[in-house]
Formats: C-alpha cells, sequence, structure tokens
C-alpha cells in the first residue's frame, strides 16, 4: 500500500505520539492536521513508532489484533480489524498493581492470547494453520491507552496510535488448543466485585483463531509472517471499561482460571 503523506510529515506524527507517551499526556489526533491521511499512512507512522522503540532498547514481543466484532467495527466505520505491537515490557503477570497515571484514558478488555511455537505465514493463512502452530493459548486483559485525543477519533488516528496499546495482563490456566473449543472460551469481568461484561470469544471473528489468520494475511502485505515464540493478542470480546484509580478488575474464564490486576 502506498503512502500519501511525505516522510518528514509521517516522522513528525510518530514523534508526536512519543512525546505524548513519554510525557503521559494526550495529544491531537493525526487527522486534524492530516484530514486525508489513510491506513497506509497510519501503518506507516506505527512502523516508524515502532523501529524507534526498538531502537531505544525495547524488545517487540508479538502482536495485538483490535476491532475484531462487528459491533465495534461500524461504530468506526471500517469492515476490518487493526493491529499493533505488543513489547516485551507490556506483558504483566496476573495480580499486577497499575500506576493510573502511567496511561491515558485507560480501558479494560477481555481477551485470548495465543503463543507461537511456529510461524505463521499468509496470505492464505487459516484458522486451522494458527490451530497448528499455536503452542497455548492463554487468558489475557488489555489495558487500553490513547496517547492522541479521543474526540473525532476515526480508525487512521487509532492505528497510529498503535493500535491504543497500553499493556496486557495474562493469567488462568495456559491450554493447548486443540484441547477446547476456543470459540465458546467465555469470561466474566468485574470491576470492584461488580459484573460490568460477559462474552464468549467466539465474538471475534466467529473464533479468535481467525483473528489471528487475518492478521498473518494482512502482515503478509508488507512482507512479514508471525514468527515462532510471538505473543498475539487475539482481540476482545467484550466492550472495553474504563479504569479510574483504586479500581480493581477481576476477570473469571471459569476452567480457564482467572486474571486480575489494580489500579494505584
Amino acid at each position: 500500500m502506498e503512502t500519501t503523506l511525505t516522510a518528514s510529515q509521517l516522522h513528525a506524527i510518530a514523534d508526536a505520539i512519543a512525546d505524548a507517551e513519554a510525557r503521559g499526556t494526550v495529544g491531537k489526533r493525526p487527522t486534524r492536521a492530516h484530514p486525508r491521511m489513510t491506513v497506509a499512512d497510519a501503518y506507516a507512522v506505527q512502523g516508524e513508532w515502532r523501529a524507534r522503540q526498538a531502537a531505544a532498547g525495547r524488545r517487540p514481543a508479538g502482536r495485538k489484533i483490535g476491532l475484531t466484532s462487528k459491533a465495534m467495527q461500524q461504530a468506526v466505520g471500517i469492515d476490518e480489524p487493526d493491529y499493533g505491537t505488543v513489547f516485551g515490557d507490556q506483558i504483566w503477570e496476573s495480580g499486577t498493581v497499575v500506576d493510573h497515571a502511567r496511561f491515558s484514558n485507560p480501558r479494560i478488555e477481555v481477551e485470548l492470547a495465543f503463543v507461537l511455537r511456529s510461524p505463521v505465514e499468509g496470505p492464505d493463512a487459516t484458522a486451522v494453520d494458527v490451530l497448528r502452530a499455536a503452542e497455548y493459548v492463554v487468558p489475557a486483559l488489555e489495558i487500553l491507552s490513547s496517547r492522541v485525543e479521543m474526540d473525532g477519533r476515526s480508525i487512521v488516528d487509532t492505528i497510529s496510535d498503535n493500535a491504543a496499546l497500553g499493556a496486557v495482563v495474562t493469567g488462568g490456566r495456559a491450554v493447548d488448543p486443540a484441547d477446547i473449543d476456543l470459540r465458546w472460551a467465555a469470561a466474566m469481568l468485574f470491576r470492584n466485585e461488580g459484573i460490568e461484561e460477559t462474552g464468549v470469544a467466539g465474538g471475534v471473528l466467529g473464533d479468535p483463531a481467525r483473528g489471528v489468520a487475518w492478521l498473518a494475511n494482512r502482515l503478509a502485505v508488507h512482507g512479514e509472517r508471525l514468527e515462532a515464540g510471538e505473543f498475539v493478542l487475539a482481540g476482545s470480546f467484550t466492550r472495553p471499561v474504563a479504569a479510574v484509580p483504586g479500581d480493581t478488575f477481576f476477570a473469571d474464564y471459569g476452567p480457564l482460571g482467572v486474571v486480575t490486576c489494580r489500579f494505584s
């Protein structure tokens, strides 16, 4: 896909997002200055931001997939998911105490994460290919964080902002995907002992493995693939729930166990 913005414009957007993250602030959405900015431009910004983070010593550990449900796609006016990079320092264990001030507009989503034992390569990857390649699947909570203003935000703004990833909290019981019908993996999300959301993983494109296959096929357009050892956050099957200081979140995945975190 060809970009429409110049290299200097793309770099300036990546600079602004990196600066907002470093300062813990929210910057202007890129489409304010570039209303005709495209999805290709947004992924180019994300790629520049990712390269700078890696050059600074952060270790890319995998990917996240977002906007996998039809309801969320319709809400932002797109017909496919998006994706971003997960760095190793963003993957935390259940029970983590989260510094609320570290994130902008933090929200919690309920997901499954795949860890791959072998690569998955497009452009014709399928859910079966993903299941064969997966070493295990584990429950996860995604902490969303927006480095760009949310008012008026489009899919282009979100992609530029690394698909709004803040961090991931994993826990519960890791399972071989051959041992469970992932479509029917379910969870109840509690905030401060009150239930907020429920959902089943089939809400992710009918099967979360299908979401990972979509990602592999999308990456193939850029000459990339999902590699062995990568961590892939497959997409939320609940709506995001806002987090404020003092909130405790408890996600009960039934036979897959629980994942918790608390915001200080």
